[in-house]
């Protein structure tokens, strides 16, 4: 009896049937002024109402009859695996820079008597060195060298942003290669739930990605257009060669890919994937950032070698995305109803990170409000959410969402 898999995602605006988040937690206590930039946040957010902002917009998912799925859930699922929870462990630690190979040791053997929620919830908001006992041993120079440091194992806050450590395209997964160490962990650990978690049936569910591979790239740079094009953003967080390997892993394993674009947008933090900018919202209309429309260039990959896929420079990104699409015309939503003020203030609060739930609906934050009615005055369904928690992270609803099922289109 043949294996059918569970992922499946061959547009951006099928109707969603199940997804995967990240509540936000402990990780997001641990955030303190002093380690903002290396933990890549503008702002400290307040939790408890982070948490009900979150919960709603799950809620918002579900009563659209899509399925969600917790990323600490399906972690605590496969630590019940005792070699799993071992090896998890082990490779967590080893790219945790301990330095020391006896507290190394000494760290692993107190996380393993741990319960799979505690070691869930360890890897996720992290081993603070007041949570770790007092041991009675001789301290290595490292110690002395780290002692203010507050972290044995640092909090992974961005981790609500779901989309960007994986993307399932048409049936596969990928698990990618951030562009900042303090995310690193998280594709670690999503590739530890495709391994071992039976949801994600890896048996027939490929891998076009790996996080092992030096060349960055992210979720929120990765649109599903179609079932047979995909678009990827090359911006400060994914890089022109992954964009390659990921074409060419397409075009040999899946045979319904036919090109992958190439969008280039600015290599800046303030646009730091496209999704930022740009997303799609039904067969025929997308939402754009006024402001970034005349910086983007685009690129078309097709078959070409093993190596290599060919590339040819397009035209405007309308007229690129028409031709790709086959489609007679293309709308280009402005952000902040064009207005270049109003826009800048609304993309700051992701007001083009829009998620589409369905053919012409679409999730957003509630503050958007210019935004918001232009959209609707373009005939899309909007469903607003609260986030003025949330939105300090730098990500808006479909960064907080990694779709694993959609309907077909």
């Amino acid at each position: 009896m043949s294996i059918e898999p569970f992922l499946n995602v061959r547009s951006e605006i099928g109707k969603l049937k199940a997804v995967l988040l990240h509540k936000p937690g402990r990780e997001l206590e641990r955030l303190t002024p002093q380690y903002l930039h290396e933990l890549l946040f503008d702002d400290i957010p307040w939790l408890r109402k982070m948490r009900e902002e979150h919960d709603k917009f799950a809620d918002v998912l579900r009563q659209k009859g899509c399925e969600v799925y917790y990323y600490n859930e399906l972690l605590e699922e496969i630590l019940k695996n005792d070699e799993v929870k071992k090896s998890l462990i082990s490779d967590v630690l080893n790219i945790c820079n301990i330095g020391n190979e006896n507290l190394e040791q000494i760290i692993k053997e107190f996380i393993l008597n741990k319960s799979e929620a505690e070691i869930a919830e360890i890897l996720i908001a992290g081993l603070h060195k007041k949570d770790f006992p007092e041991i009675e041993r001789e301290k290595s120079l490292i110690d002395y060298i780290k002692e203010e440091y507050p972290f044995y194992i640092n909090p992974l806050p961005n981790l609500y942003f779901t989309r960007d450590p994986g993307a399932v395209i048409g049936n596969g997964l990928l698990v990618n290669s951030m562009k900042t160490p303090a995310r690193d962990r998280e594709t670690m650990i999503l590739r530890y739930i495709y391994e071992y978690h039976p949801l994600f049936k890896k048996e027939v569910s490929p891998l076009w990605y790996d996080y092992t591979s030096p060349y960055s790239i992210e979720g929120g740079d990765i649109l599903v257009l179609s079932d047979e094009v995909i678009a990827v953003g090359c911006s400060e967080r994914t890089s022109a060669r992954a964009i390659e390997i990921l074409a060419n892993n397409l075009f040999s394993k899946d045979e319904k890919i036919k090109k992958v674009l190439a969008i280039q947008i600015p290599f800046t933090r303030v646009y730091m994937h496209l999704d930022t900018v740009f997303t799609m919202i039904d067969y025929d209309k997308f939402t754009i950032y006024p402001g970034i429309e005349n910086k983007i260039k685009v690129f078309e990959l097709t078959p070409n070698s093993k190596d290599y896929p060919k590339v040819r420079p397009m035209g405007t990104l309308k007229n690129s995305l028409k031709e790709a699409l086959k489609l007679p015309s293309i709308q280009l939503i402005q952000s902040g109803g064009g207005d270049d003020i109003t826009a800048a203030r609304e993309q700051w609060n992701d007001s083009t990170n829009t998620l589409a739930i369905a053919p012409g609906v679409v999730v957003t934050y509630d503050r958007n409000e210019v935004t918001n009615n232009t959209l609707r005055k373009h005939g899309i369904e909007v469903v607003e959410i609260a986030g003025s928690e949330l939105v300090r992270g730098r990500g808006g609803p479909r960064c907080m969402s990694m779709p694993l099922v959609r309907e077909n289109i």
